[in-house]
């Protein structure tokens, strides 16, 4: 690694340094007639991460074989270790599930390249890299595609040109609030300096790349502006107030790139002047990070941001290939993953309209609402895959107080059921990870997740159970 990371004064950096290079060194020592099987996690973080680890793999001419999973159970650990390999590399996986990996795979080499919080102890097979163990925050300082890219930077110094891969996978984490912070911010710089990544500044509206201008102003929820936000049609006119015509002669709408110089000034100024009539506080904080990857033209993969999402929409509906073939640079492959994320976004809108719908309702037995939460079981109405995004979605709207428990779950197809759970404003003394720990300590199940987004699986006649004690845990916890 090189000195500007060890010489930053963050945390055990020198331990974990050595680590990755103990773990780089004996995983150059494998034998070019084995076959690697690769195994990560469905959602951007875990594409990256594979997408990362597939280009070592080529680069060290190792053979893989490659399975995306949406959870590591402790049926599949057992599915997986009967599969006929020596060498295994978990990605965004593995750290939470070390007691199945021990009882499974004895006699297997592991290597486990994750971010998420340690349950056990790895045995003398396991090489387990995780950034918890040197004191870092896997929710905050780095991500699994982080880890991935340490590792592989420890392998080749050629393989810095990766770097950007970790940075959305960092971003599909959520890691990037206002800018990235501790090992983020060293892999981001990396980025920088081999001219993969541009910091620019731009409007909080997401989308800046592909949505037409009043789709951007309409779905500004992160920005907030009165009487536009939330209305297409109060949206269009803002645009035409502003003598910005959102409609383009080619009977296509505009996007924000194809605005002028002038007209995007106008629109900024417009925004901040919206924003300052409605007394809104700090009026004039429209302004976020843009990442641009400058190896792209204009599309969904010249914003990082976008890029992200898209890596999302392939692994939530079971097409992580496309992702991972979209990292790689496969034409036909970002072909299809942009397909994929039209199908991502019409899902969304099933699932927003049905929970709206039931949401509204005086009594919904698929509803229910305490003083400082939100349970929402949508059994096999929404995705299981999908029940995480909802969850965050419902948890940023900004119509929604803060310290608001936003628990919702959706059943699997082999009898069990996904549960979720985020906050509103994420208060620094929550830690979601432990409450959905302790509730799984309650009624059974396997438990993950980060301190701001956590997840379970429980098997699906215990849905109730669990409702009653999620009601009891958060009634028992009211936040100021």
């Amino acid at each position: 690694m090189a000195k500007d990371i060890t010489s930053s004064g963050l945390r055990d950096v020198e331990g974990f340094e050595a680590a990755l290079q103990r773990a780089a060194d004996d995983f150059k020592k494998i034998d070019n007639s084995k076959t690697i099987k690769l195994i990560s996690n469905l959602d951007a973080d875990g594409i990256t991460s594979a997408a990362i680890m597939i280009r070592v793999l080529e680069r060290l001419n190792l053979a893989y074989s490659l399975t995306i999973l949406h959870q590591l159970k402790d049926e599949g650990a057992k599915q997986l270790s009967d599969e006929d390999y020596e060498h295994y590399i978990f990605c965004d996986l593995g750290s939470g599930q070390l007691r199945s990996l021990n009882k499974y795979f004895q006699g297997k080499k592991i290597l486990i390249l994750d971010h998420h919080e340690i349950q056990g102890d790895p045995g003398d097979n396991i090489v387990h890299i995780n950034p918890h163990d040197f004191g870092f925050n896997g929710s905050s300082d780095i991500s699994a595609a982080g880890v991935c890219f340490l590792f592989a930077k420890s392998i080749s110094k050629e393989n810095e040109d990766l770097a950007y891969l970790a940075v959305i996978g960092a971003i599909g984490d959520v890691q990037e609030k206002g800018g990235f912070k501790q090992l983020n911010k060293l892999i981001l710089d990396i980025a920088v300096k081999n001219g993969k990544i541009k910091i620019e500044q731009g409007l909080k509206l997401f989308g800046l790349q592909t949505r037409p201008i009043h789709k951007l102003l309409e779905y500004s929820s992160d920005l907030g502006i009165p009487g536009v936000t939330g209305s297409e049609s109060g949206a269009v006119q803002f645009l035409k107030r502003l003598s910005i015509e959102p409609f383009a002669k080619k009977g296509k709408w505009r996007t924000f790139n194809d605005l002028s110089d002038d007209e995007k000034k106008r629109l900024t100024a417009g925004i901040v002047m919206k924003r300052q009539t409605a007394g809104l506080a700090n009026p004039e904080d429209i302004f976020t990070n843009v990442y641009i990857l400058e190896d792209e033209k204009p599309g969904h993969f010249r914003d990082a941001k976008e890029f992200s999402t898209l890596l999302n929409s392939c692994g939530r509906l079971n097409n992580a290939s496309f992702g991972i073939g979209a990292c790689l640079g496969d034409k036909k492959q970002r072909s299809k993953a942009v397909a994929s994320l039209m199908d991502y976004k019409k899902e969304i809108i099933n699932s927003m309209n049905w929970y709206k719908e039931h949401s509204a309702k005086e009594k919904s037995d698929r509803i229910v609402k305490g003083s400082n939460y939100i349970i929402i079981n949508a059994k096999d109405n929404v995705l299981s895959t999908m029940i995480g995004t909802i969850a965050s979605m419902i948890s940023k709207n900004n119509e929604m107080e803060n310290n608001i428990f936003v628990l919702s779950m959706a059943r699997n197809d082999d009898n069990t059921t996904k549960i979720s759970l985020r906050v509103t404003g994420n208060p620094e003394d929550v830690d979601l990870k432990s409450m959905i720990s302790e509730l799984i300590d309650r009624v059974g199940g396997e438990a993950g997740g980060h301190q701001y987004a956590a997840g379970a699986i429980i098997d699906t006649e215990k849905e109730e159970k669990f409702i009653e004690e999620a009601k009891a845990l958060f009634e028992s916890m009211e936040l100021n």
